[in-house]
Parts: C-alpha cells; sequence; structure tokens
C-alpha cells in the first residue's frame, strides 16, 4: 500500500447546515455535491475531504458513528503568518463555528487557534514555522 491518502471523510448528522457553514460560510468551492447524500471538496491535488451524511455511513458500514464529547480527530489549515491565522479563526467564528479559541503561541514554537463545525470537528488553524509546517503551505 502507497503512503498516502485519498479521501478524508468526516460524518454529518445535518448536510444542508454543513453545506451552509463550509460553502456559504467559509467560501468553499465544491468539488461534488449531492443533496441529501454527500459534499465532497478538492483539498489537494489528490485529496478530498467528503462530507456524508449519518444515514448513508450506517447503510454502508453497518454501525451508526459514535456521537457526544469531541471527535478524536483534528484537521489542520496552515498558513504562512500568524496574521493568516486570526482571519482565518475570525472568517470561521463569522460563518458560525463554534467554540472558536483564539490564536495563541504554542510551546512547540508556533501559532495556533481552533474552531468547531456544526458537527464538532476541530479545525486547528495554524502557523508552523517549522520545516514540516512550511512544507506543506501551497
Amino acid at each position: 500500500m502507497d503512503q498516502r491518502v485519498s479521501f478524508i471523510t468526516l460524518v454529518v448528522s445535518d448536510l444542508d447546515a454543513t453545506r451552509k457553514f463550509y460553502v456559504g460560510g467559509l467560501g468553499w468551492e465544491p468539488e461534488l455535491d449531492m443533496p441529501g447524500e454527500v459534499l465532497m471538496f478538492r483539498v489537494a491535488e489528490k485529496v478530498v475531504l467528503s462530507m456524508w451524511v449519518e444515514s448513508g455511513f450506517v447503510e454502508e458500514v453497518g454501525h451508526a458513528p459514535a456521537r457526544g464529547g469531541v471527535p478524536p480527530i483534528t484537521l489542520s489549515h496552515n498558513l504562512a503568518t500568524t496574521q493568516g491565522v486570526d482571519t482565518v479563526l475570525e472568517q470561521a467564528r463569522i460563518a458560525g463555528a463554534t467554540r472558536v479559541g483564539a490564536g495563541v503561541q504554542r510551546e512547540w514554537g508556533g501559532y495556533s487557534g481552533y474552531f468547531a463545525d456544526p458537527d464538532g470537528f476541530r479545525w486547528e488553524v495554524a502557523y508552523n514555522p517549522q520545516e514540516i509546517g512550511q512544507s506543506v503551505l501551497p
């Protein structure tokens, strides 16, 4: 198996709220939008972030996703400056993100803050001055 990820799929409870947040609020453009089923965004050259409605997940996987508490995953959006971090966190707040945490200097040398999307998935918005952090910038 190649060391790569092709799709990252998040199971969402309300696809319309998800669309409103990501498309209407954050300004993302869907690669595929099938109302009532799935919403997909190309997030890198060969990586798609998929938002799959919970009923489809249950039908295909056979089990309901665990709910309650914070999902044990974070997604990160890295930027070239600390000001960029603050700008995106404010954009997420205006878009309706919950639990928006201000950007702070981290002990690992970077600067980051977090927000939650409509299903509670946490996004880290980060400036990482280290080589690996710089390597993921567009």
